[in-house]
């Protein structure tokens, strides 16, 4: 009984013994951290702030495509005789893209200038010198019906004068007449019939024209430079009037097609550059302009269209690709910003050190776009303060600083540049966004 109460007071005094090892390491602990605060200042170098040019930025997204292209039809019908162009063939306006057998064309084209020339001949035009149709008294049937016409009246006339001298018969005197009535109907008919070949000139010259521009129409041309999206007919087939043969896609310039957020429409102009990326070319940048802006806004989406054009000289851009990029809407400058390296940013908010009658005050601030290795101070600061730059996890709002001169090499350092590492990257996240 006795050895077990002794085995009890000897426990319970190795407890009493580590318990009070234990509250003294606490409070030696306490001790050394009022002494980091209040002992010794903090080594850190300082900058003042800057202030820079900012290009302004609108983030889009959209599909290039062919700002011209043309689905080409045969304008008469045929036999497909050849088809010079294949499958993304580049073509210039003008190119021939199928030619048809041209020959029951070219029959219709010699029956129409047969019927042109009758009227020309009937109308005595002389197509060597002037295509313009004679004065109707120059015609040869109105000259001689004209003539029939004078010599009727004049016989008549002599006819009256003997009448009343009483020389002349009745049936002659009657004859005269008649023969005077007769010859001024056959001149008004000459005139109506002269009138006729002139409208009939004008019909048969359409017919001729027509005629020959089906014959040239048996080559069907390129109306647009581009390049051959599609082939649609082959050598030997028959096609009909108003058969697509080929379909033809501008590729330079493309258009870069997008939409924008209507919170932008204030500042979105024709003119301004785009930059871009496609995923075919991931590390090639590519540069347009803004060329169109439209005017409404869609109700459902609260974007309005816009459009680009994109310089495509060496080819490599496709219509169809997606893009993915920015527009540079406007250069801010005088604005105010820090290094990175100033930068502490814990839980998504931002601080900075600034440095007062050597001593330091955190001060949250609100960022903006990153631009090297600086980052823009949108709110928080004023721009005359003088902000730390190195040891920052040892600064806090009253500790004692002194401005050192190179890197610090005591440890902090490496905790420092780890925290500095990790608050420039969210400022980087943080400045990304577009304004």
């Amino acid at each position: 009984m006795r050895h077990t109460q002794l085995g009890i007071l000897f426990v319970a005094a190795v407890a009493s013994a580590a318990c009070q090892n234990m509250s003294g390491q606490a409070g030696g602990g306490r001790g050394g951290r009022g002494g980091a605060r209040g002992g010794a200042a903090v080594t850190t170098q300082t900058t003042t702030l800057q202030k820079i040019a900012v290009t302004r930025q609108v983030d889009l997204q959209g599909t290039l495509l062919s700002p011209d292209q043309a689905r080409v039809s045969s304008e008469v019908a045929g036999i497909v005789r050849d088809v010079p162009v294949q499958l993304g063939s580049e073509v210039r306006a003008g190119d021939v893209l199928v030619r048809l057998e041209p020959r029951e064309l070219q029959l219709a084209l010699e029956r129409a200038e047969s019927a042109l020339r009758q009227v020309e001949a009937q109308l005595g035009i002389d197509r060597a010198q002037d295509k313009q149709p004679p004065p109707d008294d120059q015609i040869a049937t109105v000259r001689q019906a004209m003539a029939n016409r004078d010599d009727a009246r004049s016989t008549f006339k002599r006819a009256e004068q003997l009448n009343e001298r009483g020389l002349m018969s009745k049936v002659d005197y009657d004859a005269a007449d008649t023969r005077l009535k007769v010859a001024e109907a056959n001149y008004q008919a000459a005139l109506d019939n002269a009138r006729s070949l002139k409208a009939q000139l004008q019909d048969r010259r359409a017919s001729f024209e027509l005629a020959q521009k089906k014959v040239a129409d048996a080559v069907v041309r390129a109306p647009v430079a581009g390049a051959v999206a599609e082939r649609l007919v082959q050598p030997g087939e028959y096609i009909r009037e108003n058969t697509p043969v080929a379909l033809i896609v501008q590729v330079n310039p493309l258009k870069l097609k997008t939409a924008i957020q209507e919170r932008y429409s204030g500042v979105i102009r024709s003119g301004q550059p785009v930059h871009f990326n496609v995923e075919a070319f991931p590390d090639r940048m590519f540069i347009g302009k803004i060329a169109y802006v439209s005017p409404a806004v869609d109700q459902t989406t609260r974007t309005f269209p816009v459009e680009a054009l994109v310089d495509n000289g060496d080819r490599v851009l496709k219509p169809g690709f997606f893009a993915k990029g920015i527009a540079e809407v406007k250069v801010d400058s005088d604005v105010l910003a820090a290094p990175e390296a100033s930068i502490s940013t814990l839980a998504g908010v931002s601080t900075v050190y600034v440095i007062e009658n050597n001593k330091a005050r955190q001060q949250q601030v609100t960022l903006g776009v990153r631009q090297g290795q600086l980052v823009e101070i949108t709110s928080g600061l004023k721009g005359n303060e003088i902000v730390a730059t190195t040891n920052l996890s040892q600064l806090a709002t009253g500790v004692q600083v002194k401005v050192g001169h190179g890197d610090d090499e005591e440890g902090g350092g490496a905790q420092d540049k780890s925290s500095r590492a990790g608050g420039a990257g969210r400022a980087g996240r943080s400045g990304g966004e577009r304004q």
